[in-house]
């Protein structure tokens, strides 16, 4: 029986697999560095193993002698002083990275790379090096990478166009499309820039940028809206959902479920005191009427848009979310913005009474999170390392509605 320690046929195959998986061998099929012929070293057995147990050696041998064909076998003299001179395999030898990728039964995938890097080259010789860098993601996408690279052509031509991603007229490509491969497209766009050089200007920062790069950050609060706005698309205006949880109050006609820009919401002048957000959809339905009061639907980080309605700075803000760490995430975000941002039914009472409806938090958060008050931030703390359980959560809708009844009215 061969040692664990001696390269067997498949200890060779998971070195070239390695190569694979981190995309050197199509690389190197791509854009040759004259690393073939390959000698890949084998571990072998001692002269000591030798004489101990040569049955096993030689079917360790045997064994590597019939995998070869797509390589040859470098052998060393071992065994003279114990058994006589023998010679057993030291490394195994690729004549051409075609030949490992025949061993690894790659040889189709590679074809069709390089199909696709042709492909890519006839687009732009500029996107070949993106391909070369990314060889495997280049697979991953098939002709959506050629898609992919007329997209981003298409955007080095037509910088900030104004229109939407819906309106572009190339063959495959749609909306979801773009959405989905933003990161490709922003790669490749990269790539064609590399060698590029301002018309107008030597130096290399001197290229145009969107015309609304100066505004802030909270203009683009999505990827897919940032994406647009680096590009120059026009986008769908972010919405903002909220009620009027106060009947005295007339809006749009005695509307008391209503959804606006954000920008509008930003603009509004209501006779409100309080404003209590949610991040669960039926507990927004849910909340009862109360005075001077409103109530905004958010969807767990799409807050954001509460960052330019100055108005709320006049309001009591309450944010009720799930007792887990990526719930406080959101309320020290949500402080970012509006400090004075209460936390609502996220505290050790409501979670320890729930606990029939504990579930398990997906990937828990240890980020710092300093806008929390000192409770919140020993519950956060306590989540994060596990005090009560393994990932422990309790989502809001799973709050005992005569629980969050007492506790609303209490407000």
């Amino acid at each position: 029986m061969a040692s664990s320690s001696w390269t067997t046929l498949a200890g060779l195959r998971e070195q070239s697999l390695k190569a694979w998986n981190s995309g050197a061998l199509l690389r190197e099929m791509l854009e040759p560095a004259g690393l073939y012929p390959r000698r890949r070293s084998l571990k072998r057995p001692t002269a000591a193993q030798l004489l101990s147990d040569y049955a096993a050696v030689r079917q360790w041998a045997a064994e590597l002698a019939a995998g070869a064909g797509a390589y040859s076998l470098e052998s060393v003299e071992a065994g003279q002083r114990t058994v006589g001179s023998n010679r057993i395999p030291a490394a195994a030898v690729f004549p051409s990275v075609e030949d490992e990728l025949a061993f690894l039964g790659k040889a189709r995938e590679a074809a069709r790379f390089r199909s696709l890097a042709e492909g890519l080259t006839r687009l732009d010789p500029q996107l070949l090096g993106w391909a070369a860098r990314r060889p495997l993601k280049v697979l991953e996408l098939g002709h959506g990478a050629l898609t992919a690279g007329r997209v981003a052509l298409w955007l080095r031509d037509n910088p900030f166009p104004g229109i939407y991603v819906r309106q572009l007229a190339l063959p495959g490509v749609h909306t979801k499309f773009v959405e989905r491969h933003r990161q490709v497209i922003e790669q490749m766009l990269a790539a064609l820039a590399e060698n590029s050089v301002p018309v107008d200007s030597a130096e290399p920062d001197a290229l145009p940028d969107a015309p609304d790069a100066a505004l802030e950050d909270g203009a683009g609060r999505t990827p897919a809206a940032r994406f647009a706005r680096r590009h120059g698309f026009l986008h769908p205006p972010e919405l903002v959902r909220f009620r009027i949880l106060d009947p005295a109050i007339e809006v749009l006609g005695g509307a008391r479920d209503i959804t606006v820009t954000a920008e509008s919401f930003a603009s509004l002048s209501l006779r409100v005191g309080k404003l209590i957000a949610t991040e669960n959809q039926v507990n927004f339905l849910a909340l009862p009427d109360q005075p001077g009061t409103l109530a905004l639907y958010g969807g767990g980080y799409g807050f954001s848009s509460l960052r330019d309605a100055a108005w709320l700075r006049a309001c009591r803000v309450l944010y009720w979310g799930d007792i887990d760490t990526h719930g406080f995430r959101i309320l020290d975000q949500l402080r970012a913005v509006h400090p004075h941002v209460e936390s609502l039914l996220m505290d050790e009472a409501t979670l320890l009474a729930h606990r029939e409806a504990w579930g398990r938090e997906p990937s828990p958060s240890m980020v710092p999170l300093p806008r929390l008050t000192p409770d919140e931030s020993a519950l956060y703390e306590a989540l994060g390392n596990e005090i009560y359980g393994n990932a422990v959560r309790l989502e809001q809708e799973l709050v005992s509605w005569d629980w969050a009844r007492q506790h609303l009215s209490d407000l």
